[in-house]
Parts: C-alpha cells; structure tokens; sequence
C-alpha cells in the first residue's frame, strides 16, 4: 500500500511538471510511397505545466521538427502553444490555443503551416486511472481566406504494468473553409473535416527512458483523398 502510494504522488508530481525529448523514425514512405519520398527521422520536444505561476491552470509548449530534408536536414517545424485559465469553482477552464509553423519543399520551395489561433473551454478529468481532457474551441485559420470554425481535442493518458508501460495520445479535429484564397483552392465551396491524431505507446527502460512507437493520423492535411492516412514511427523518449 506503502509503494502504492508513492508510485501515485510520483505520477501525480510528473503531471504537474514535465518535459521530455523524443527521437523518432517515420516510415511513411515505406507504408505510402506515393504522398511521401522519404522515409526521414523526427525530433519532437515538450514542455508541460499543470499549474501556471497565477496558479489557474495548464501550459504546454511542443515544438516537432521534421528531418525530411536533403540529407536529412530540417524539413518542417511545428510549434504549438496552450494554456488553460480558471478563475472560478467549477472545473471548466477557459482555453487558449496557438498552432502554426514553416516548411521546405524539395528542391528548395519554402512553405508555411498556416497560423491558427483557438479559444473555448477544457474540461480536465480522471477516469479509472487514465488522465482525460477535452476541448471544445472556436479556431480561426489565418488563410488568405479567413475561416471560422469549431475545433474539438481530447486527450487521453495512462500507466499500465505498474508504470512500466505508458499509453497516451490526443486527436484534434476541426472544419476550414475548402477555398482558402489561394489560386490552387479557387472555386471550392463549403467546408471540410481535418483531424490529427497520434496514439503512442511507451515502455520504460529506466526511470526516464523510455522506447516505444508513434502512428501519426492525418485526413485531408497532406492529402485531399477521402481516407486516413496512418504512419507508424519507432521511437526513444527520455523524460526530465
């Protein structure tokens, strides 16, 4: 009951203050040669706080980089930012939210991952051991063409095997409008589901390392086929 207890006010303490660093391999080449040239590796790192310094909620900071460049250089980054602020009894926070990032095309043609700014509400939860959050927020997508619409995320986290093995991930889905004012989106109308998803499992080696695998989920985000498209990574994780 003793190392029960412990084991709890550790994972407790872990989810008040985190950040961890993970190398990854993508096969989605391999899986899906015909969206993508490369298999590549991928770094991603993550900053997590349960209880900012006024003491009313969550902030996360993620940046992910892509090394699907010429000889594996940078080929995109993203960042993403959140906090969550609660300034009265019931446990429904306001929500913030900021995603965006930039790119590079082969040869040598650079892009952006468009800025999209977020704001609504998240509910934070505990059910049969697993740590659960969901969001429900307005999202504007910084296109040429501006869209407004709804963004609905949820998180879910949880130990098994006596903390050995760790199971986690967050799907995010929202609506944009088809035509986003560029010549290549000139005459779509009406709007469309996108979502991202990546479900990840971990095992512990010792105290914070971990190794375990990836499947990145993606519909109409790097394709505009009707399908989701799912690319399974390899990975390490050392947690500090």
């Amino acid at each position: 009951m003793k190392k029960t207890f412990i084991l709890l006010l550790l994972f407790k303490a872990g989810l008040l203050f985190s950040q961890d660093l993970q190398l990854h391999y993508d096969f989605r080449h391999s899986v899906d040669p015909k969206h993508n040239t490369a298999n590549f590796p991928m770094i991603s790192f993550q900053y997590f706080k349960d209880v900012d310094t006024n003491a009313t909620g969550s902030f996360l900071l993620k940046v992910q980089s892509f090394l699907s460049g010429d000889k594996n250089n940078t080929g995109q980054t993203f960042i993403q930012i959140s906090q969550t602020l609660k300034f009265w009894k019931p446990k429904v926070y306001f929500s913030l939210n900021y995603t965006g990032g930039l790119g590079i095309a082969p040869p040598s043609f650079g892009y952006y991952l468009t800025n999209s700014f977020g704001a609504g509400i998240s509910y934070p939860f505990q059910w049969k051991g697993a740590w659960l959050s969901a969001n429900l927020l307005y999202r504007y997508n910084a296109f040429h063409k501006p869209s407004h619409d709804p963004q609905l995320t949820f998180y879910l986290g949880k130990f098994f095997a006596n903390y050995k093995i760790f199971v986690e991930g967050s799907i995010v889905a929202w609506t944009e409008n088809k035509d986003q004012g560029i010549d290549y989106t000139k005459g779509q109308k009406g709007k469309k589901l996108a979502f991202y998803g990546d479900p990840q499992i971990w095992f512990r080696i010792k105290k914070g390392f971990f190794i375990g695998s990836r499947i990145s989920l993606y519909y109409h985000l790097i394709s505009q086929d009707n399908k989701v498209q799912a690319y399974p990574t390899i990975g390490t994780k050392y947690q500090f």
